[in-house]
């Protein structure tokens, strides 16, 4: 069993590693995709969200608006308060599904796919009784994680990647214009890759042809799956 974090910033392109992955073996939670889930009417969070933030985050059929939420959060500089209600209630499911799959197969390799992998305060660090951190200030990720991949591209190019992700037509220059205003604000609130790359296990670069970045994790998957063995042997 190997329990592996897979983080990178906005277009990075983790998303697409971790679907290589997963062609090879892996069994990957998707961060974003539980948030998704957590924040539908009836959902761990979504009660409190609105709670918080008030009703103008919803929607006249009571889903969230994700757009006034995003723009409340990074447009106001309010990130923290609702990481602070959702990080914690994803990252214990994100325990619990892992926990399920390694029930199921001791070799499994679980990768958790989360852009805010450092950034988040809430890292699953265990507490002893006096209510002190038993895992080091620094690396308290360490808890949660055997191994830890960055998936890394420089900025201009996330930026552009994401524009594409989310144009659905040909941008005008005003909305290409409030679209890389965004994107800044998003990757202002992550840690620079420099900062995250000494703390992780590995570091893919993902600034080339797509068969470069499938060529890296190529290269990658036999030593996960050696170390996920070599701790079922221990």
């Amino acid at each position: 069993m190997l329990r592996v974090g897979l983080t990178g910033g906005l277009g990075s392109g983790k998303s697409t590693a971790a679907r290589f992955f997963a062609q090879r073996g892996a069994h990957i939670i998707e961060a974003d995709s539980i948030a998704r889930e957590m924040m539908q009417p009836g959902g761990a969070v979504y009660t409190a969200i609105i709670e918080h933030f008030g009703p103008t985050v919803l929607l006249p059929d009571k889903q969230l608006d994700r757009g006034a939420l995003a723009r409340i959060s990074f447009g106001e500089g309010r990130v923290e308060e609702l990481n602070n209600i959702v990080h914690p209630v994803v990252i214990a499911q994100q325990a619990t599904l892992a926990q399920q799959i390694f029930e199921r197969d001791l070799n499994a390799v679980v990768i958790v796919e989360s852009a805010l992998l450092f950034e988040t305060k809430h890292n699953g660090t265990k507490h002893d009784k006096t209510g002190q951190n038993e895992e080091p200030p620094s690396a308290p990720w360490r808890a949660r994680f055997d191994c830890i991949i960055l998936v890394t591209a420089p900025e201009e190019l996330k930026i552009e990647r994401y524009l594409q992700r989310i144009a659905g037509s040909p941008l005008s220059p005003e909305r290409r214009a409030e679209l890389t205003a965004d994107a800044r604000r998003r990757l202002a609130q992550q840690m620079p890759d420099e900062r995250k790359a000494p703390l992780c296990d590995f570091v893919i670069h993902n600034d080339g042809p797509i068969a470069e970045l499938e060529w890296q994790v190529d290269e990658l998957w036999p030593l996960l799956q050696f170390s996920s063995a070599l701790n079922h042997k221990h």
